[in-house]
């Protein structure tokens, strides 16, 4: 038998090559990675001083500078800023989510949308009615501040407030979210079917069965579905544009006009003086200037809508100018910073310009909507010289089909 081993000098037998062993590896425990190493343990078992950094490991040693004044209240005023939109993000949900909740139940019943406008294109049908507060001086007003209510809501007519009494003083259509913005004003006097009235003017749907027979009305007279609903409330229409700093439109004509006398007439009337060109209102002249049906003789020489004519067309016209007048105040990047300061009132009042089934969810979806949608031109049914659009029974607007077809396939952008 051979032997790997050999005798020694000093008597012992001792193994001539390398000693057989096996070598095992450990495994890392679960929480092994996230602890970093500690070999104080082993130096202290060595009985070896640990080592000192040398120059090279000290100058790669990151050091935490320190901070410096200024880094400090840029960081405070960073976050005061983030507080500050927070705060006009909630105040905008809040007045939205309030204003929802006027909305008549029938009115949302009849809608065809969901809450994600912004992904997708849906139609929102804007109404406004010809409806005075109790208080105003105005010939018109409500008897009573539940008639006024009931308008305000999109209920129909019921107790004391006389059906047919308030009809829809302003329609039109937008088509918002996908990237698009686009609007179509439809005249109030359009010759048409009225549920459960037989054909007339379209707006006076809203005075027999409020929001919810209008929007069946505008259904059936244009053939498309209204997915939201926005009742224009004419105290928050002036509070919002006031809140923004007023609107500027481009007034095609000099306009002048003497609203229940002018504003001396003492029945609580306003007078309303623009110039060719642009102009910036105010709430309460933007809001004239929508709702103005008839101007008045303009001092001084020159020619004046009343002269050349005012008609409902250009009265929608008008409408649209205001509507695309608060978009531009509010996605204009220069004016950011007035927008950044009054952030709270803003948000406050702009939801409350509308009374709409678009709560906290939908509504901040049609402002981002806007903005990225750009400013198509206005767009009136019956406004082009070849739309075919004739006079109908009792003075209202006869539109053909295959207007009322291209309208649409502009606003679905087909």
């Amino acid at each position: 038998m051979i032997s790997n081993s050999f005798m020694a000098n000093d008597g012992e037998q001792r193994p001539s090559g390398p000693p057989e062993y096996k070598v095992y590896r450990s495994r890392r425990g679960i929480f092994s990675r996230f602890r970093s190493p500690d070999l104080s343990g082993l130096r202290e078992r060595s009985g070896r001083a640990p080592k000192r950094p040398g120059r090279g490991d000290r100058e790669r040693r990151r050091r935490p500078r320190p901070r410096t004044p200024a880094r400090r209240a840029l960081k405070w005023v960073g976050l005061a800023a983030l507080g500050w939109i927070l705060l006009s993000f909630l105040a905008f949900a809040v007045s939205a989510q309030l204003q929802a909740f006027k909305l008549s139940g029938k009115a949302k019943a009849a809608l065809h949308g969901n809450p994600f406008l912004l992904p997708s294109a849906q139609t929102i049908l804007v109404l406004g009615t010809d409806a005075r507060p109790p208080d105003t001086k105005e010939p018109g007003a409500a008897p009573s501040e539940e008639c006024f209510d009931q308008q305000a809501r999109g209920d129909a007519p019921h107790g004391e407030c006389s059906v047919g009494q308030f009809r829809a003083d302003t329609l039109m259509l937008i088509r918002a979210g996908g990237g698009a913005f686009r609007k179509l004003s439809i005249p109030r006097d359009s010759y048409a079917e009225i549920p459960g009235q037989g054909p007339q003017k379209i707006n006076a749907a809203y005075a027999f069965g409020g929001a919810a027979a209008e929007i069946e009305a505008v259904e059936n007279f244009l053939g498309i579905e209204v997915d939201h609903v926005a009742i224009v409330d004419f105290t928050g229409f002036e509070d919002l544009i006031n809140a923004v700093g007023g609107v500027k439109v481009d007034v095609p004509q000099k306009i002048c006009a003497d609203i229940s006398g002018g504003a001396g007439g003492g029945q609580g009337g306003f007078t309303l003086r623009l110039g060719k060109g642009k102009n910036t209102l105010d709430g309460e002249k933007a809001l004239t200037y929508s709702r103005l049906r008839k101007p008045s003789p303009c001092p001084g020489p020159g020619r004046s809508a009343y002269t050349l004519g005012y008609d409902d067309l250009d009265r929608e016209q008008a409408q649209q100018a205001v509507i695309g007048g608060i978009k531009g105040r509010l996605t204009d990047p220069l004016r950011l910073p007035f927008n950044f300061v009054r952030g709270p009132i803003i948000g406050w009042n702009a939801p409350k310009a509308f009374v709409s089934d678009m709560g906290f969810l939908t509504m901040p979806q049609l402002i981002l909507a806007a903005a990225i949608g750009g400013d198509a031109p206005a767009n009136v049914l019956c406004g082009g010289a070849n739309s075919g659009c004739g006079t109908g029974p009792g003075g209202s607007i006869e539109v053909p089909e295959s207007e009322r077809r291209r309208a649409v396939k502009r606003l679905l952008g087909e």
